[in-house]
């Protein structure tokens, strides 16, 4: 299957990408309409438009103006013309507008709106403020109002081009001299008149002449008219909205107009005027109309950031005069493209769903990007491969940014620049050149390049269309280069080769180690034709100005304190990379650094190291016992490096070149100079690498002091005499270092020791930890005793300090081993926490955690109480495998209630459904439950247990009973409740005293609070209702279907006496024949009685739908006679007089005598049939047959 072949719609067919404001035929307008795709962003925008307009339509208002803004591929002109389209609610191939949304639109009170809108009498006046404008962009006064009188003059027929004609048009259709006036030109030229107005000053003579004979005014009145017809028209912007509330006052009182001007901040531009006259123009309508005309105006950038533009208070005013506010993105385009062009076939959405099982993993490892990349999606799932492929999800977003960087860095040329680029063409002409690839092929990211190539600025296209003449290039390094020029400008994605390959990916089985080292090669002869720049293991595409440097390095001015900065740097992340000191297996230690007088990084380390260079400011007056004393305390060692400043100044030559490089990244150079740069940054290397050679040298030979002692360390290697060091350091801070003998590494090894009897874990060494297990006893029992709560911070802070030094992970394993031997309790918040809480691990490391989390010394439980507790569980809750300790216990108990709280709220839940019996018992119940289960304190569980042992009791057996209604009893409980509602719909017709005992008997039970013995009765009552029922039903129904018999039969009696059609016979009778059916199963006597009135009716029209198709047929016109030779005076035409057809008049003869009095005299008799006389006689008066059904 080729690609092509997938598509629900023919992929080659066209689309418009750009919609613009004036593509009008039919056809487009259709596939406009059919295709459009409403998504959760434009949902909301026709939400607010809509709520808008609709104003303007239920009341008066002043707030008639929409702003509709969105860069290029946004789609606002092609909103704009849907709105337009629903607004005049045009025909198009048989189907209004409005109705082309009932699918696509969910919400009904929009769809609502939308139609509303469109049934309400509009003139739309849909146009592009740019093409319709006579004199450029702003380029003369009056420029927009002389825009909007053209399209509304042209809106009514009217010659827009020149007003001044248009409104002589207007002033001969107000005198109704327009068709005269018309006629006369059409006479004397041979052409029409809206052909001839064109060219109105080669026909002056003709037009004067026409004007003096329709208007009776003088030759001269009409040709100084004419000579002065400039002068004459001038209309301001008040007479204008003046003219449009004149126009809809003679539309009628609800014709509304539209006004939709596409792009028309792109016409304003920066002309303050202009944007002023808009204002004008929107203020004017709105006070004069009331919110019968709009001004609905489109432009790539939205109002808040056009008005700007204009000085003064006139900045508030023109916002104000635009209410309603719609600023469309691109995000939702993906939704676009998918349903107007990626659509798939059945049969190619199951091939694809049968692909995607078998290729997901593979998917997986080829579309993947470095951990920098941001946003790259991946196919989702099935039905997201499905939807987007041949393409990738990241492509929709990935190529907007592409398109926005080229158009933001000024690489695009005027057509990108104004948005005629869209995201939807460039999709489908991509889908276009692979359409007759196989399935599984991928559509790689570097084809979107030929969808903007036309449009790049001059200076990107010559870069690449030398590339290609490049013999020292392949043509696939052309591929890899413009797909660098594609994200050059994108910071989400980093050019690394990783990423690029995935960007290339042409199939789902790609070989990517192959693809990569494809790359790889491209990649290497692009940079040795200086056509890309590599940086580290990024490659950047290079334009002809980044290839050009033109600096002076050595007037950068360094400070030292940077210069002592970076050489710390070099130090601690090139020599000795360790973040913390490994004193052991087990242990290791944070340290702080600082250089000098400088602190380097965060300060919060257990040691620190002091780094002095011959540039510390006390370097050369200090002696050996200053820097002694420098390092008292024990807790910092100090390395006083040589006096040899080589190192210094080279470090310092390193920042001068690097400063450099960053006060010119953001600079376009010539490519002489970009050349001096690159020589100069291998310059930077060497450098480097000489600075890192002299400070392992300057650290070989440094003193070091710690503690006020001098150090002597022999040691050739920095990072052994560093280590060395802080060995002496941590041995003489943590003296009870030593106390932990067995460690755990890991949270889960916490909740092992937490649930495992044996509590074996794996041990560094056989000794226990009994004398670190002390230490905590002590720490807490001294807490204790002076009332002060204890933290798990407070616990590890204290015991992370000097003399300890544990690791956090171990103290936790500690307070862990005390929790487990129940000599502690641990409460979080409120809450005492046992020992199946999965939290406790995180409670004891985590930093949001152990502030939360309270040590207390733990009090016991009495035996007495545990054994009471015991006999509750065996005698509430049937359960005797209760544990013996008193947490263990506590758990299990709870566990028990929590069960009896789910299945009992199970069961209230069924209350929703129905009104059974129980609920208040099984409420009582809960309380008792929830009120125990709630209790976190262990005294305080057990003593309210033993305390409601009697009422939780008595509520259980109440519960018992309650679940064996639903499971045993409820199906003939349900069934009398359904027996009682029959009876209640029926309860008017049914007045038997046998089914009256029998409801009674049943309501009874049915209400009765405690029904469970007596539910045994309802299987029996339930059935003799239900026979009984059905006995008066049928009674009930006899006469009625004698009745629909009856009628049906005068209906076929009629259609015997006519030769009419077969279908035509059995549209009549099949209603009769359904209404007779439904009368034989009908269970319900307001629906039988109903059906006699519906025979009736069923009669009555079929009557009369007979009596329409055998109506006579008019006979045919009779032509005038032709007019014969004047031979004298001809005879006196004898009038014909053609009689009207005469219709058949049904009457329902039960309809004549319904409202009949009761009579009891002849003479009421004879008044009754006089009235029904006068009645019929006035239908054949009228010249209508009567007929009696």
């Amino acid at each position: 299957m080729e690609l092509e072949e997938i598509y629900a719609k023919r992929i080659s067919r066209d689309i418009k990408g750009v919609i613009k404001v004036g593509q009008l035929e039919q056809a487009e307008i259709f596939q406009e309409l059919d295709e459009y795709v409403v998504t959760k962003e434009l949902n909301r925008h026709f939400a607010a438009f809509f709520d808008a307009y609709l104003k303007g339509i239920n009341q008066p208002t002043d707030e008639m103006g929409v702003w509709i803004s969105g860069f290029f591929g946004s789609g606002k002109s092609h909103f704009l013309k849907i709105i337009s389209y629903i607004l005049d609610n045009q025909e198009v191939a048989g189907r209004d507008a409005v109705s082309f949304f009932d699918s696509k639109i969910q919400d009904p009170l929009l769809l609502a709106n939308l139609k509303r809108a469109g049934q309400t009498p509009a003139d739309v006046v849909l146009f592009n403020i740019d093409s319709k404008s006579d004199y450029g962009t702003g380029s003369q006064k009056d420029a927009i109002l002389k825009v909007f009188i053209k399209v509304f003059y042209e809106r009514q027929g009217l010659y827009g081009s020149k007003p001044w004609v248009a409104d002589m048009e207007s002033v001969l259709i107000k005198e109704g001299k327009f068709e005269a006036f018309k006629k006369i030109i059409q006479e004397k030229t041979g052409d029409l008149w809206e052909n001839r107005r064109r060219r109105v000053l080669f026909d002056r003579d003709i037009i004067v002449n026409a004007l003096t004979e329709v208007r009776h005014c003088s030759q001269d009145s009409a040709l100084e008219w004419f000579n002065n017809k400039d002068n004459n028209f001038t209309m301001s912007i008040g007479e204008f909205a003046l003219m449009v509330k004149a126009y809809l006052e003679e539309k009628g009182r609800d014709h509304h107009i539209a006004f939709l001007s596409d792009e028309i901040g792109q016409y304003i531009g920066d002309n303050t005027q202009m944007m002023l006259d808009l204002q004008t123009i929107v203020e004017e309508l709105g006070a004069k109309c009331k919110g019968k005309a709009w001004v609905i105006v489109t432009s790539q950038e939205d109002i808040d950031s056009v008005t700007p533009k204009v000085k003064g208070r006139d900045f508030s005013k023109i916002q104000g005069r635009f209410n309603t506010r719609i600023n469309l993105s691109s995000s939702n385009v993906d939704e676009v493209i998918k349903k107007r062009l990626l659509e798939k076939t059945s049969p190619a959405q199951d091939t694809l769903g049968l692909l995607y099982e078998e290729s997901n993993a593979k998917l997986r490892n080829t579309i993947s990007f470095t951990s920098g990349a941001a946003e790259m999606k991946n196919f989702a799932d099935k039905t997201d491969f499905i939807e987007v492929y041949p393409f990738i999800p990241y492509q929709f977003n990935l190529l907007q940014k592409v398109f926005s960087g080229i158009r933001k860095h000024g690489s695009s040329g005027k057509h990108l620049a104004e948005g005629e680029r869209s995201l939807l063409s460039a999709f489908q002409e991509s889908a276009q050149a692979y359409r007759q690839k196989s399935i599984g092929t991928l559509i790689p990211f570097n084809i979107f390049y030929h969808s903007i190539e036309t449009f790049l600025d001059g200076s990107i296209r010559r870069v690449i269309d030398q590339a290609q003449e490049n013999n020292q290039l392949h043509p696939e390094d052309l591929d890899v280069l413009k797909l660098l020029f594609m994200i050059k400008y994108v910071k989400e994605i980093q050019p690394k080769i990783e990423n690029l390959a995935t960007l290339m990916v042409t199939k789902i089985d790609e070989d990517k180690i192959t693809l990569k080292e494809s790359i790889a090669k491209s990649l290497r002869r692009l940079v040795q034709e200086t056509l890309i720049q590599k940086d580290g293991d990024e490659y950047f595409f290079l334009t002809d100005d980044e290839q050009d440097v033109n600096r002076e390095i050595k007037n950068m001015l360094i400070d030292p304190s940077d210069v002592s900065g970076k050489i710390g740097e070099v130090i601690f992340e090139d020599i000795y990379l360790d973040k913390k000191y490994k004193y052991n297996s087990k242990y290791d230690f944070t340290f702080n650094q600082k250089i000098d007088d400088r602190p380097r990084g965060k300060q919060d380390g257990e040691m620190g190291i002091w780094l002095i260079t011959p540039f510390f400011d006390h370097y050369s007056e200090y002696g050996e016992q200053e820097f002694k004393n420098l390092s008292f305390g024990g807790d910092k060692v100090i390395l006083k490096l040589p006096p040899d400043p080589d190192f210094w100044y080279e470090m310092e030559e390193v920042l001068k070149i690097e400063t450099y490089r960053t006060k010119t990244a953001s600079i376009s150079l010539p490519e002489t100079v970009r050349a001096i740069i690159d020589n100069k940054s291998r310059e930077l290397k060497t450098r480097k690498n000489r600075v890192k050679s002299l400070l392992i040298t300057a650290i070989a030979e440094a003193d070091i002091y710690l503690n006020s002692q001098k150090i002597e360390i022999k040691s050739g290697q920095p990072v052994e005499k560093i280590n060395k060091a802080f060995q002496s350091m941590v041995e003489s801070i943590y003296t009870k270092l030593n106390y932990i003998k067995k460690f755990v590494s890991v949270n889960s090894d916490l909740w092992q020791i937490l649930t495992e009897d044996d509590r074996q874990i794996t041990l560094v060494e056989d000794d226990s930890n009994q004398l670190a297990l002390d230490e905590l006893n002590n720490y807490l029992g001294r807490n204790h005793e002076r009332n002060v709560r204890v933290s798990m911070k407070m616990l590890l802070d204290y015991f992370k300090a000097a003399p300890y030094g544990w690791k956090e992970i171990d103290i936790a394993a500690q307070v862990a081993e005390l929790f487990k031997l129940q000599e502690i309790k641990l409460q979080y918040g409120a809450e005492y926490l046992d020992l199946t809480d999965r939290e406790i691990p995180n409670y004891l490391t985590k930093k949001t955690e152990v502030e939360k989390l309270v040590l207390i010394t733990r009090i016991q439980v009495s035996p007495e109480l545990l054994l009471k507790a015991r006999n509750i569980g065996r005698n509430v809750f049937d359960h005797s495998a209760l544990s013996q300790d008193e947490d263990n216990l506590m758990k299990g108990l709870k566990d028990l209630m929590v069960k009896e709280i789910a299945a009992i709220n199970g069961t209230i839940s069924r209350y929703q459904h129905g009104k059974y019996p129980g609920k208040d018992a099984l409420e009582a119940c809960l309380t008792v439950l929830k009120k125990l289960s709630a209790s976190k304190v262990t005294q305080e569980f057990y003593t309210s247990l033993v305390e409601t042992e009697d009422e939780l009791s008595l509520v259980s057996q109440e519960v018992k009973k309650v679940k064996s209604f639903f499971k045993n009893q409820l199906p003939h409980f349900a069934k009398a409740v359904k027996m009682l509602e029959i009876y209640q719909d029926n309860e008017t017709y049914v007045l038997d005293k046998e089914i009256t005992e029998i409801v009674d008997k049943v309501q009874n039970i049915v209400e009765n609070p405690n029904p469970y013995a007596e539910i045994i009765q309802l299987p029996a009552l339930v059935a003799k209702f239900n026979d009984r029922f059905v006995q008066l039903l049928q009674e009930k129904c006899q006469p009625i279907k004698v009745q629909i018999q009856a009628d049906y039969a005068q209906v076929k009696d009629e259609l015997r006496k006519f030769e009419l059609d077969s279908s035509f016979q059995r549209r009549i009778k099949k209603p009769f024949e359904d209404l007779l059916e439904r009368i034989d199963t009908v269970n319900n006597f307001y629906k039988a009685i109903a059906m006699k009135t519906e025979s009736e009716i069923l009669k009555l029209r079929s009557f009369e739908t007979i009596a329409e198709a055998t109506k006579p047929i008019d006979p045919p016109p009779i032509p005038d006679p032709q007019p014969e030779p004047d031979h004298g005076t001809p005879p006196p035409a004898i009038p014909v007089v053609e009689l009207p057809p005469r219709y058949t008049q049904h009457l329902v003869i039960a309809d004549l005598f319904r409202s009949a009095p009761l009579m009891t005299t002849e003479a009421e008799v004879d008044a009754l049939t006089s009235d029904l006389g006068n009645k019929l006689k006035s239908y054949i008066r009228d010249n209508k047959n009567v007929r009696l059904v």
